[in-house]
Order: C-alpha cells, then sequence, then structure tokens
C-alpha cells in the first residue's frame, strides 16, 4: 500500500505492520461535523420515496414470503458474483434442487447457496440478538459453511494480516491493507455500537457508512465484501422500514464494480465521503424502483398460471405445484412428492400436467433425472437491468 496517496483528509490512520509497510485504521463513527450537502438531500428525498414506495408494495402483496424468495437468490448471486464467483441465476436454482452437485462450478455454487441460507438465518435472528459481532459471526459461519473452512475459518475474525490487491502481488503492492488483527475486536465494538445506537443522520446514510465501516474493518478472511453487502438488507429489516427483503443492491454495485471499489477507496484515503453516499442513494433508488417492477411482473405471471389452472378446472395440486416455482423455479417428481405429500405416480402426474400447460419445460441437459425449469420467472428475475 502507498501511504504517500493517504492525505491528511483520510479517515483513520496509518499504523505499520509487522509484515512490513502500513495498513490503514478507520476512526470509529461517527463523523464529526458532518452536513449534508444540496446534493445528498436530493438524492435522499429519491432515495427515501422509492424505497418507501418499495415497502408499501412489498407489505401489500398477497403472498410476499412467496415472491422473496426470486429477489434472496438474485442478491446472492450478483453479490457473490462481485467477489469472482461464476454462477447463474439458473446455476443457483440447479444446484438448490440437487441435481447438478459434481460440476466445475459446484465451490461457487454452494457458496452462493450459502450466501441465500445465511441472509435469511440474519433476518430470522436479527429480532433476538443486536445486529453486532455475535450475530455477524453467526451469519459468517452460515456463510462459509462447508467452504475449505481450514483457511477461511468461518464464524471467527481472522488472527493474521490481510491485504487487498491483485493476485500475485505482496503487500507492499496492495490495493488496500486493513487493520491488524489485534485492532479488529475494538473497531467492531465501535461500530456494533453506532449500529445500535443511531446518530442525527437518516437510517439510508447510516447505511452507507456502516457499509464502508465493515468493508475497511474487513475482519474476516474471507466473505467480507458479502456480509457487508448482507449488512445493509439486515439493517433495512431490523430498522423496520422493509417489511420483506425485496431491495438487492448488489446487482447495482455489480454493474459498477469499479467504481464501487474506488469510491470506497477514496474514502479512506482522502474523506471523500460526499461521491460515496451520493452513488449509494442513488443505487437504492434505482434498485428499489426496479425491485417494485420486477415484482408487479412476477404477480402478474402468477396471475396468468393461476387463470390458466383455473379456467381448465385442474385439481389444487397444479395450483400448488405453480406456486412453489416461486419459491425456486425447478422441479423434479421428488420436489412435488414433498410438497404435496403424494405417491411418486400421483406427483409425478401433477408435474406433467405443468408441462402440458406450457408453465415448465424439460431441461435439455437432465439426462434420466427428470428436471424441469420454470423459463418465464428466470426470465423475469435474471433479465438485464
Amino acid at each position: 500500500m502507498e501511504p504517500w496517496s493517504f492525505t491528511n483528509r483520510m479517515t483513520g490512520e496509518l499504523v505499520r505492520i509487522t509484515e512490513g509497510g502500513v495498513a490503514f485504521l478507520p476512526k470509529p463513527l461517527p463523523l464529526a461535523n458532518f452536513v449534508l450537502s444540496p446534493d445528498v438531500i436530493l438524492a435522499l428525498d429519491e432515495a427515501t420515496t422509492e424505497l418507501g414506495r418499495l415497502d408499501g408494495h412489498g407489505q401489500n402483496l398477497p403472498d410476499p414470503q412467496l415472491l422473496i424468495a426470486p429477489f434472496l437468490r438474485k442478491e446472492a448471486v450478483l453479490s457473490s458474483r462481485i467477489e469472482g464467483t461464476q454462477t447463474t441465476f439458473s446455476d443457483l436454482v440447479l444446484f438448490e434442487a440437487a441435481q447438478f452437485e459434481k460440476s466445475e462450478r459446484e465451490r461457487d455454487n454452494r457458496e452462493v447457496s450459502n450466501y441465500v441460507a445465511a441472509l435469511q438465518y440474519a433476518l430470522a435472528r436479527c429480532g433476538d440478538i443486536p445486529i453486532g459481532k455475535r450475530l455477524l459471526c453467526e451469519v459468517h459461519k452460515k456463510l462459509l459453511a462447508g467452504i475449505d473452512e481450514e483457511n477461511t475459518h468461518p464464524g471467527q475474525f481472522r488472527k493474521t494480516q490481510v491485504y487487498i490487491g491483485p493476485h500475485g502481488l505482496g503487500i507492499a503492492e496492495a490495493r488496500y491493507v486493513p487493520p491488524p488483527p489485534y485492532f479488529l475486536d475494538e473497531a467492531f465494538d465501535a461500530l456494533g455500537q453506532y449500529i445500535q445506537k443511531p446518530d442525527r443522520l437518516p437510517l439510508i446514510v447510516r447505511l452507507a457508512l456502516v457499509h464502508y465501516q465493515f468493508e475497511a474493518i474487513h475482519p474476516f478472511l474471507d466473505g467480507n465484501g458479502r456480509i457487508g453487502r448482507l449488512l445493509i438488507t439486515l439493517m433495512l429489516c431490523a430498522e423496520k422500514r422493509l417489511a420483506v427483503p425485496m431491495l438487492y443492491l448488489s446487482a447495482y454495485f455489480e454493474r459498477r464494480r469499479q467504481q464501487y471499489n474506488d469510491l470506497m477507496l477514496n474514502i479512506s484515503k482522502d474523506g471523500q465521503w460526499e461521491p460515496w453516499i451520493l452513488f449509494f442513494l442513488r443505487g437504492i433508488a434505482l434498485q428499489a424502483r426496479d425491485a417494485v417492477q420486477r415484482t408487479k411482473q412476477l404477480q402478474e405471471l402468477r396471475e396468468q398460471y393461476r387463470k390458466k389452472l383455473t379456467e381448465a378446472r385442474v385439481t389444487a395440486a397444479p395450483l400448488r405445484l405453480a406456486d412453489e416455482l416461486f419459491r425456486l423455479p425447478v422441479m423434479t417428481y421428488a420436489i412435488a412428492e414433498n410438497v404435496l405429500g403424494f405417491s411418486w405416480q400421483s406427483s409425478r402426474d401433477t408435474v406433467l400436467k405443468l408441462v402440458e400447460f406450457g408453465i415448465i419445460e424439460r431441461y435439455r441437459d437432465s439426462g434420466k433425472q427428470h428436471l424441469y425449469l420454470c423459463a418465464d420467472i428466470i426470465r423475469i428475475v435474471d433479465a438485464v437491468e
């Protein structure tokens, strides 16, 4: 890391490390004497309005738990892609159907599937314990379960120095060197206190600050970016600003990955908070609008399926299976058996009824496994924004 690139406006201090060179230790939040500029106030107003619309839309969904599943998976795919995984939305749902575990992307698929489980766990637990070290270590354990655990140490703060930069370069050439491990407990305790005891700033501005601070502290050996982005959704839901987790901000970050990283680094080096906060607020507004639009499309599709099946006077079983596709747009005879509680033959007949009505189609590479996909749902969730 280049000490000369840090100015007297940096948001922390440079500390010597035993590996040679320096690391960056961010100052605790809150910000001293921080005033919202007119540009930030305008962006804040738009983000607040769009987030409110998304929350209202989510609360009015007839079955929000059914329709949020695609959003959780979308966030998992894109948050993990920022870290270099190659898993697509289709890959993830195929993996979760337990059909293609032995593939060249098995580790990537497992990492992304773990993200879904980690976010669901975090949302369930945040009502019981405050957002801080204990909860985030538990979530980290879920995130990296079964992923090279000897080297990733799931659920534990790192005990060694790490650095961020191109593969193959040493610490001296690193883009960023986070605090040494002996500073982590103190730095993270301060962050937890800030999360639990809000200051005068609006919540979504504080989200931008907390996300930066978490990334700057970089407490884990692996998975910091994903936990930091998960924290955004977690805080919105914990603070009752979103009734259901439908905001997938990683889509915005992933499309602007270099800008995302550069803006946070510029905070550390030169105290440039405003460009980062504007970027963050614009992302919330954009993704909130997108989530409303996609949810409406999913609602309309669900109603189309229900109308098609009802007009054909089918039994309730195909309707139940069609709804299940919105949780996971993949169907097998085994999944149908589990959902319906029917015999294998009756479950198979119900699946084939959905094929007959054009709701699902046989996956071309499934061989003898009889795997079916709902291309309509995948198309809505996976469409480029």
